[in-house]
């Protein structure tokens, strides 16, 4: 049964009432104060104080400090005036009317409150997103002006590209058909022309310089004809793209041959994909498939199925998932650890729905770390699964086990 404090004091003008109420040595974060504009309530226990107002008070306005031994109260009166008496003397019955009507507006206004501060902040979660929307769409209509400032750009340079090959070109057309033509009537004139025999003096040495000896006779030379037109074949080294070589860029390059080769690995998959019938087409039919292959022990037909299956459809994360428990029974960790992972990436976001397959995800690629004697990667895998499901006391002691690996205190394999 509490104790009631009848030592304390109370002052009073026309607007406000001063209350003293002494607490007994007990600290403040031990007090509990309830009032409303007819009621008030200073608890420490086991020490108690109540006092049942003359006249109802202003509890908004109305001020509370509690330190040095004291709480004191400065309350505001709802009308002017002296009272004769701090607290009315009434009946139980009446008291107890007013606690509960006083803990019933103490949880509304708490309840008010908390509602306040979830609207405050869905409005202020609204103003943030609306702003981020903002400046997105200002960032978006930026890059696109940047786009089409580009696209402008490059089409007036290709514009400007093609008049200049134009032109070019225009003046080798013109250059070839002077060349032509100046060929043609070269080619002309010496088919008209006779071949002209040109008489070389035979010189004696016995007579000077100059002279010719009457007996002798001029020999004709004909001149050779001219040369014919033709073509030189120049070849050049072989490139994947027409491009010069200053002008080239060789890891694009390289990365677009990539995607062109996989391309036609895709085409090609496809291509052997026309023999299946009608259920092999069927990722959910060929997961079936796989999950009998593997109750039956027959690990490396279910991998096959579930291969096929992903062939089909990468986005379903049980065949990820299972596949990483066939290569758990086939030894192949690193394949385990690599499907177990692409199973996590597409069961995001974690949602409830998803918690079973993330955790055995987590598991087994867990379990293939630790089979690799990569105890703390298991170990974070396994801590991961726990969070997700804390009441599963096999997966807690495993964890425990793996922890004791790591510290030392375990044996060194599972």
């Amino acid at each position: 049964m509490p104790l009631l404090i009848s030592d304390h004091t109370w002052t009073q003008t026309d607007s406000s009432v001063c209350v003293r109420v002494p607490l007994r040595a007990v600290k403040p974060g031990k007090v509990d104060v309830m009032c409303t504009e007819e009621y008030l309530k200073v608890s420490f226990p086991p020490f108690l104080f109540e006092a049942f107002f003359s006249a109802p008070i202003d509890e908004e306005k109305s001020a509370a400090k509690i330190g040095n031994g004291v709480a004191l109260f400065t309350l505001r009166k709802k009308k002017p005036g002296l009272w004769e008496q701090l607290s009315v003397n009434i009946g139980k019955d009446e008291q107890k009317e007013i606690r509960e009507g006083a803990v019933i507006k103490i949880q509304k206004k708490a309840m008010e409150k908390e509602e306040e501060k979830v609207q405050r902040i869905h409005q202020e979660r609204k103003y943030t997103l609306e702003t981020m929307m903002k400046i997105e769409e200002e960032e978006r209509a930026t890059i696109q002006r940047m786009k089409d400032e580009e696209c402008a750009r490059a089409l007036k340079e290709l514009q400007s590209w093609k008049e200049t090959q134009k032109e070019v070109e225009e003046e080798e057309e013109a250059r070839r058909r002077l060349q032509e033509a100046a060929e043609q009537e070269t080619k002309q004139v010496h088919q008209r022309r006779k071949p002209e025999k040109v008489i070389t003096p035979v010189r004696n040495p016995s007579r000077a310089e100059g002279e010719m000896s009457s007996g002798e006779k001029s020999r004709p030379v004909e001149l050779p004809a001219p040369r014919s037109t033709g073509c030189v074949k120049v070849s050049f080294t072989p490139r994947v793209f027409p491009t010069p070589s200053r002008e080239s860029f060789v890891p694009q390059e390289e990365e677009l041959r990539q995607e062109a080769e996989a391309r036609r690995a895709v085409n090609a998959d496809l291509a052997e994909l026309d023999d299946l019938t009608e259920e092999e087409r069927n990722p959910d039919w060929l997961k079936d498939k796989g999950d009998k292959f593997f109750a039956a022990g027959n690990y490396q037909a279910a991998v096959n199925a579930y291969d096929l299956a992903i062939r089909l459809n990468r986005r379903i994360p049980a065949l990820f998932s299972n596949r990483a428990a066939c290569h758990l029974k086939l030894r192949n960790l690193h394949k385990a650890i690599r499907d177990s992972s692409q199973a996590l990436e597409l069961l995001t976001p974690a949602v409830s729905a998803n918690a079973a397959a993330r955790v055995k995800a987590h598991v087994r690629r867990g379990t293939a770390f630790c089979q690799l004697e990569l105890y703390v990667e298991g170990l974070q895998d396994y801590q991961a699964a726990l969070r997700i499901d804390p009441h599963n006391q096999a997966l807690q002691a495993d964890t425990e086990k793996i922890q004791e690996i790591v510290q030392g205190t375990g044996p060194s394999s599972k």
